[in-house]
């Protein structure tokens, strides 16, 4: 909704005629008019939307709205309500980051994947992560500790990302395992069994444990620049999410275990939350995850919506750009200048673009079912 709030208001900042603002979609339960623009709610609660006229020169308008159709307006004014949606998100993000930093006084860096920040009191088969009765029992619950820091698992030392770990809990499904861990400076070894878990065509070792976040104590002030840099490094990971899409793909299909910083689906964020909610963490622990984990959505929306790909609010923005430049090489060589770009000989790959989204979100939705992504 904040996000179509986005272009709502920035729309009416610059004259343009916004004739409807709904929260919601499907058939409409309530609506009331006020001035130009018709406000409603709709059935179904998932976002919203905003009807801007003349989005493009084939919508038609009152002879008395001509002037204030969107494809009339100056190119950096229709620019600025394209990304007003993002620039939402981003704040979105900004606000629930300095609140943590600020508020909680913890700075949620990940952690290099040798630390121990959740522990599970089961092994969760239900979609939403939460334990049930008739889960096994997490094999760490007990036995490891938030704070432990992985050092060797079947005599190997861990690496610096702890991937190797992941890989040697997962090929030892029913199989004891020797874990040692860094406990207040000193090792500690304990005997594990991880429990088998059918994820896609494979059975995979699960222990019960999770790397979330590095605890780090930040004062408002500096909470302020800090702010900026855990973004930053939430940009890196959402980068490497979008970019990491084709092999994600590639890896459901296969079967093979899922990228917990990879690319997600409603059912894997619900599940994970549930994984969270089920941890041994403490309330104030768990909510914190929980607000780290929708600022980072929010990042994400915001970026993925920037993505210079039709109908996303990037791919217009590009047609912006290359009508720009192409009037301006066209005045540089003494052209007639070519004007807008035909919306008709672009919607074909608009409609191409969409096909894609809707493919990878029902793969995605599957694969959140029957491949879950799971804590260890």
């Amino acid at each position: 909704m904040l996000h179509e709030l986005g272009h709502f208001v920035t729309a009416k900042r610059f004259g343009m005629k916004a004739s409807r603002f709904f929260v919601g979609f499907g058939p409409t339960l309530w609506s009331t008019r006020r001035g130009e623009t018709e406000y409603g709610v709709k059935a179904i609660p998932a976002g919203g939307f905003v009807k801007i006229e003349g989005m493009t020169a084939l919508e038609e308008l009152a002879p008395e709205d001509e002037h204030r159709a969107f494809y009339k307006q100056p190119a950096r004014q229709r620019v600025v309500v394209l990304v007003a949606g993002s620039f939402m998100h981003f704040v979105i993000a900004i606000v629930l980051v300095f609140g943590l930093l600020a508020g909680y006084g913890k700075d949620p860096i990940r952690s290099d994947g040798l630390q121990i920040d959740l522990v599970s009191k089961c092994i969760t088969t239900a979609p939403t992560g939460v334990c049930k009765p008739g889960d096994p029992k997490a094999p760490a619950y007990g036995r490891l500790q938030p704070g432990d820091r992985l050092e060797r698992v079947d005599g190997v030392t861990t690496n610096a990302d702890g991937s190797n770990v992941i890989a040697a809990l997962r090929s030892h499904a029913g199989e004891p395992i020797d874990v040692t861990v860094i406990r207040d400076g000193s090792p500690v070894t304990v005997s594990l069994t991880p429990v088998g878990v059918k994820v896609g065509k494979t059975v995979q070792g699960r222990i019960g444990i999770a790397n979330e976040v590095v605890p780090k104590h930040v004062g408002v002030l500096a909470a302020i620049p800090r702010t900026f840099t855990v973004l930053g490094s939430f940009l890196k990971s959402t980068g490497s999410a979008i970019g990491g899409l084709p092999h994600e793909i590639v890896s459901i299909v296969q079967g093979k275990p899922r990228d917990a910083n990879g690319a997600a689906s409603v059912v894997d964020v619900a599940r994970v939350s549930g994984q969270i909610s089920a941890s041994d963490a403490t309330t104030s622990d768990k909510v914190y995850v929980l607000i780290e984990l929708i600022a980072e959505l929010n990042l994400f929306v915001g970026i993925f919506n920037l993505l210079p790909l039709l109908p996303l609010d990037g791919g217009h923005v590009a047609i912006l750009a290359f009508e720009s430049v192409r009037s301006r090489l066209a005045r540089a060589f003494g052209r007639r200048d070519p004007g807008r770009v035909d919306i008709m000989k672009v919607l074909p790959l608009t409609y191409a673009v969409v096909a894609v989204f809707v493919g990878l979100s029902l793969i995605l939705l599957y694969a959140g079912i029957a491949n879950p992504i799971r804590v260890q």
